[in-house]
């Protein structure tokens, strides 16, 4: 998967609607999110993001990616994410796995939020 197509994926995951979401995460996932329960499994990520809105618009920087493998994708960065007025912002990584030719499912995804800032 070229670099491209990598961040529209991964753009993706964030304004898709649930059936979008539910054809992009694998059964096998494990996400860390900074909100209880904070380790899910990708079933319970999937039933999660069904029932909540999804950004309306998503602003990827810092982004770096690493290919360890063939089949096998890393990325990191920071996420500002917007809707109804409202911002969040996480530092991220997700791992890629191929699943069959140009098949690409999140096997991984993580969340951390940026340290307060202090005045």
């Amino acid at each position: 998967m070229d670099d491209h197509r990598i961040w529209a994926f991964e753009e993706g995951l964030w304004t898709g609607n649930a059936t979008h979401y539910r054809e992009a995460i694998d059964d096998e996932c494990l996400m860390v999110l900074p909100a209880a329960p904070f380790v899910m499994t990708g079933g319970q990520a999937i039933e999660a993001v069904s029932k909540t809105p999804r950004w309306s618009k998503i602003d990827l920087s810092e982004r770096q990616i690493m290919r360890p493998q063939e089949g096998l994708i890393v990325v990191a960065y920071k996420a500002v994410a917007v809707k109804d007025h409202s911002a969040y912002e996480a530092y991220c990584t997700s791992t890629y796995r191929r699943v069959s030719h140009e098949k690409w499912r999140v096997v991984q995804h993580q969340q951390t939020l940026p340290p307060p800032v202090r005045a």
